[in-house]
């Protein structure tokens, strides 16, 4: 059975279902979440000073399985890959990233490999130092985006530093995605998306509505890009192939921090409205079912 689970700068870890919502385990500023490809195992980030990262065992009641520091200041992105044996982190607050071995428990194993990246973007105001956002691991690499940088950096997962993927000044590059030999990145700083193709490259704004936007989570599902728009309040739908648009929709609540898809459902977090707001995709485009759930200061959804 799957379960919904929230992270956020509330009281926890806080899964929902039924019409309410519970804390499901006490950790400190758990905004980001992660699940074991295999093992009923739950990650999560301690967005502090002083980053750390936790797991828990949740096949039956909540377990803290193992503990160990980020290795940097605010973690805000954990990532596990497709084998189960690695593990990753972005710490926004100084651009640092960490990898972890993780055992056969999905236990923290062994001595951490830390990614830093020295240097500055040129947007003054909001890129003074860089800002590691998103891990991904693809194609047997490990991916992290350096909105401070406007760089997707690479790593060997031996911490070995490959040629980034850059982007255009300015971007802020948060959530990317890669599908069927593209990438696709969202863009905080200049409210866009950009989609990769071999030297194809297409950028269009993430919305349509007045005013600034900072756009936040991005997924690709078949054949559609979601984005969340922050200021806007909203989703919008996107066709992969060129970016074309579908929809864009309200998302119920205010600051749209991270959504999860789940078959036909989708699930939002508005961080400033306190509230997780249910949707069905009809022909792929989210449709309010009239469900919420009242979650203090939602940050991540996570479907296991």
């Amino acid at each position: 059975m799957k379960h919904v689970r929230i992270g956020g700068y509330g009281p926890g870890i806080v899964t929902i279902g039924d019409g309410e919502a519970r804390v499901l385990a006490r950790v400190a500023a758990p905004s980001f979440l992660a699940a074991h490809p295999a093992l009923p195992v739950l990650y999560a980030v301690g967005e502090l000073e002083r980053g750390w990262l936790t797991a828990f065992e949740v096949s039956g009641e909540p377990a803290p399985l193992d503990e160990r520091p980020s290795e940097g200041h605010s973690p805000c992105h954990v990532a596990v890959d497709p084998t189960g044996t690695l593990l990753a982190a972005a710490n926004y607050g100084d651009g640092t990233a960490v990898i972890y071995h993780l055992d056969e428990r999905g236990a923290f194993s062994g001595e951490p490999i830390v990614l830093r990246n020295e240097g500055s973007g040129p947007n003054a105001e909001r890129q003074e130092r860089p800002h590691a956002h998103q891990c991904v691991f693809h194609d047997g690499l490990l991916h992290v985006s350096d909105l401070g940088a406007d760089e997707i950096r690479r790593y060997r997962l031996d911490g070995t530093r490959l040629e980034s993927i850059t982007l255009t000044p300015g971007t802020g590059p948060r959530h990317f995605a890669f599908a069927d030999g593209r990438l696709y990145v969202a863009g905080e700083l200049d409210g866009t998306v950009t989609l990769i193709d071999g030297e194809r490259r297409t950028t269009v704004p993430a919305s349509r509505q007045d005013g600034a936007n900072a756009p936040s989570h991005l997924q690709v599902e078949g054949d559609l890009v979601y984005v969340a728009n922050r200021g806007p309040n909203t989703i919008t739908v996107l066709r992969a192939d060129d970016l074309s648009r579908v929809a864009e929709v309200p998302t119920g609540g205010d600051w749209p921090r991270h959504f999860a898809i789940d078959g036909d459902v989708m699930y939002v977090a508005n961080q400033y409205a306190n509230k997780v707001t249910r949707f069905r995709l009809r022909d792929g485009v989210p449709e309010p079912d009239g469900t919420s759930y009242e979650v203090d200061s939602p940050a991540c959804v996570l479907i296991m």
